[in-house]
């Protein structure tokens, strides 16, 4: 399979990209509830970037809510489609990203992005436009806080405090373990935020990073590896199949 590429009509400008932005942010449903935590098939999603090979791979892996066990995963390979600017990531990932979903042998189910949603300078990051691309519901749960304030929450896991854009909560800080840093909890598409959070702790019972993120990213990298050993005419695009054994802890 080819690697995926450019979709035809991309942005190509930081002038552009904003555009489409302000053209999807008006689709994004923040007033539904979302899946109940610990029920259906939960996907997390990550990426990993090879920028001198002009790669990106994608990972998509579907848990069993209940048990946090692998139901399918899924890879893709693409080349990076937008340059690096802070605000614009989804622009270097959602080609790659949508394949990997595409090849999965089942529903995703709730979408785990690792980044933001709601929690964005125009209120439209990765999690909210893949939601609106694919009518998912999706979350983003971030590992730092981009550009936005919060007090530091209780040292108990679960305890959050609000994620806030002046005076807007945007997302919340949340103590997934006891006296660990928080992740960075947004709604992004047909999730509200109470169930994000409620979504991200059920997802974390061991480690800071929810399993979803944790494996996406295991199976990303490994990916990209194998991708960047390969000639150039022997790449393969996207790949699905069953899981296996959860990777190692970071």
């Amino acid at each position: 399979m080819a690697i995926v590429g450019v979709p035809a009509g991309w942005p190509a400008t930081e002038e552009a990209a904003r555009a489409v932005q302000d053209g999807l942010r008006g689709r994004v449903v923040l007033d539904e509830p979302g899946p109940p935590p610990g029920t259906g098939r939960v996907t997390g999603v990550d990426v990993a970037y090879d920028d001198d090979l002009d790669l990106v791979a994608a990972a998509a892996v579907v848990l069993d809510a209940a048990t946090l066990e692998v139901v399918a995963e899924a890879t893709a390979v693409g080349r990076i489609s937008f340059p690096y600017v802070p605000g614009l990531l989804a622009f270097r990932e959602i080609p790659t990203v949508r394949a990997a979903l595409e090849a999965l042998p089942c529903p995703p189910g709730l979408v785990v992005c690792d980044g933001y949603g709601l929690a964005h300078p125009r209120r439209f990051g990765l999690a909210s436009h893949l939601g609106v691309l694919l009518d998912l519901p999706t979350i983003g749960v971030a590992k730092n806080p981009f550009t936005f304030t919060y007090d530091d929450p209780a040292p108990a896991r679960g305890s959050c405090a609000p994620l806030l854009a002046g005076s807007e909560e945007v997302g919340r800080a949340l103590r997934t373990r006891d006296g660990v840093k928080p992740v960075f909890v947004s709604a992004g598409h047909r999730v509200g935020l109470d169930n994000a959070v409620a979504h991200t702790l059920a997802l974390s019972p061991r480690y800071r990073l929810p399993e979803t993120t944790r494996r996406a990213d295991a199976l990303c990298r490994r990916a990209l590896g194998e991708a960047a050993r390969e000639p150039a005419g022997e790449r393969t695009g996207a790949t699905g199949g069953p899981g296996g054994p959860p990777p190692p802890g970071r």
